[in-house]
């Protein structure tokens, strides 16, 4: 086997597939009746500068959003076996993979950092991260490998250097270190795990309430560095694939160490290695997403941020609003000028615009509607919408191997072989949440709760700095979500999905 030498001349790789993970929803703190006392209201100290653990139930608006991106991306990748004319008209004005992306990336943002701030402590997020991704990850791959060994699909890479493209998967970078990805979709989870150290660095500098700005910032860089930037440019001009796989593990690795293990300036010095190093990874050799689609995702991703804040009241809903037309505006023209920079291609320059433009339509609805119930399946759906993304390439390549489903153009024929595939699909999710997923969450929350018995609690209150409305270490007004206006009743609690989670101590934070 021979390690990869050569970079494609074309242009990105066109994004086609959403990331599912994220944190468990959970809902933003609801207004205060007038008969309850104000949330300040609490003994001084770090405990009460930080938001309290409360009840958590699920969110069951944005587990609907995860349950149609997750029916976006199956779609997107059944239809090269089944119902090709079908996908043919589609698209031909839509890109349902691309929305898929933006969507679940806008969900990430709402939730992931009010995840880690709610809880406060860095090592618990990164353990649920860690046993939150990981264990269906490695089932996928394994699924995967057995299906090759038994004569069923193909495995990428297969001629690239092994120790390489091994120690590429370690932080799940693969698809940014130009190593092969198994399977194929998780490329996106390189975006979260980035996502995962920014938050982390932003955190503990106490700079993590400004997203409006890094919203903002990396839409202007989505605008202005889209046809600067060169896929793989360390990989194939600076450097070879196999050192910048060792020089990314290595820092990003280091980088961890100090921020869950060291004390005071050395730990916010390692979260911010491995979030610079992270960043310019993605930023100079991304290789699956085009440059400009990179940064419009980490755009999207603190623009779902920065409305968490305003529906918890840390932001001011108006400026917000201002804010997200800029970014979407933003990322909309780079769309245009980037997807296609000869603009010879107007079918791909239309597909991207009206995915980008259809998803940030589409999350705006579910805001609106954040109130009103969510059909249970749809809300289940978005529950395993993970193993969704990372099982159905596997059960892909069953179906392609089977010999009559090959060549079949009649349509209600077709629509029966899709209705059998998303049953199976579904029934195998079901059993893998509920025998793998499920499991180890759990284990994960009773191995955070051991490692706080045998090192003490690891909850850190940022420094007082200035940020998007207020101090840091100071509960911006009405950051309890806003008050009723005289004479008018709180809006009622959201609708809870069809599993809620339990209500932990206050001191462990609500669970991710």
């Amino acid at each position: 086997m021979g390690t990869q030498t050569h970079r494609p001349v074309t242009q990105a790789r066109r994004v086609v597939s959403p990331p599912v993970p994220d944190a468990v929803a959970q809902p933003a703190p609801r207004p205060q009746s007038a008969s309850q006392p104000p949330p300040d209201a609490r003994p001084p100290g770090p405990a009460a500068d930080r938001p309290r653990a409360a009840t958590a139930p699920r969110l069951a608006w944005l587990d609907a959003l995860r349950g149609i991106a997750a029916l976006c991306v199956v779609f997107d990748h059944l239809t090269y076996s089944v119902l090709v004319p079908v996908r043919d008209s589609v698209y031909h004005w839509f890109d349902p993979g691309q929305y898929g992306v933006f969507v679940f990336f806008l969900v990430s943002g709402y939730i992931v950092p009010a995840s880690l701030e709610r809880k406060g402590s860095v090592r618990g997020f990164w353990v649920s991260r860690l046993f939150r991704l990981y264990p269906l990850y490695l089932f996928a791959v394994g699924a995967m490998i057995v299906l090759w060994a038994s004569g069923i699909g193909s495995l990428s890479g297969m001629d690239t250097d092994t120790v390489t493209a091994s120690f590429a998967d370690v932080f799940m970078l693969q698809s940014v270190l130009w190593a092969p990805t198994l399977p194929n979709v998780v490329w996106s989870l390189a975006y979260e795990m980035v996502f995962y150290l920014m938050l982390t660095a932003l955190f503990l500098g106490g700079a993590h309430r400004r997203s409006s700005r890094y919203a903002l910032v990396f839409a202007v860089a989505a605008l202005a560095l889209g046809r600067v930037l060169r896929p793989g440019s360390l990989s194939f001009d600076l450097l070879t694939p196999g050192a910048v796989v060792a020089i990314a593990d290595s820092a990003i690795l280091l980088g961890l160490v100090l921020t869950l293990a060291g004390r005071g300036r050395s730990r916010t010095a390692g979260a911010a290695l491995a979030a610079v190093t992270g960043l310019l990874v993605i930023s100079f050799n991304s290789g699956y997403a085009a440059p400009w689609e990179s940064f419009a995702i980490f755009a999207l991703m603190f623009t779902g941020t920065l409305l968490y804040r305003a529906e918890t009241g840390a932001y001011p809903w108006r400026r917000a609003r201002y804010v997200v037309i800029a970014v979407f505006g933003l990322v909309l023209v780079a769309a245009q000028l980037h997807t296609s920079p000869q603009a010879e291609d107007f079918e791909a320059i239309r597909k991207s615009f009206n995915a980008l433009g259809l998803a940030g339509l589409t999350f705006a609805a579910a805001m609106l509607g954040r109130h009103k119930k969510v059909p249970r399946a749809l809300a289940w759906l978005g529950l395993v919408s993970y193993s969704v993304y990372l099982l159905h390439p596997a059960l892909i390549e069953v179906y392609a191997s089977v010999p009559w489903t090959q060549n079949e153009n009649f349509v209600p024929t077709e629509l029966l072989l899709v209705a059998v595939f998303v049953a199976a699909l579904l029934v195998i999710c079901g059993l893998t949440h509920r025998f793998i997923e499920a499991p180890m969450q759990r284990l994960g929350r009773r191995v955070g709760a051991r490692l706080d018995a045998r090192f003490g609690p690891d909850v850190r209150q940022p420094p007082l700095v200035s940020t998007d409305s207020g101090v840091c270490g100071t509960p911006p007004a009405g950051a309890a979500g806003p008050r009723p206006r005289p004479g008018r009743r709180s809006p009622r609690p959201d609708h809870e999905s069809s599993r809620s989670a339990p209500s932990p101590p206050a001191s462990a934070g609500s669970r991710p």
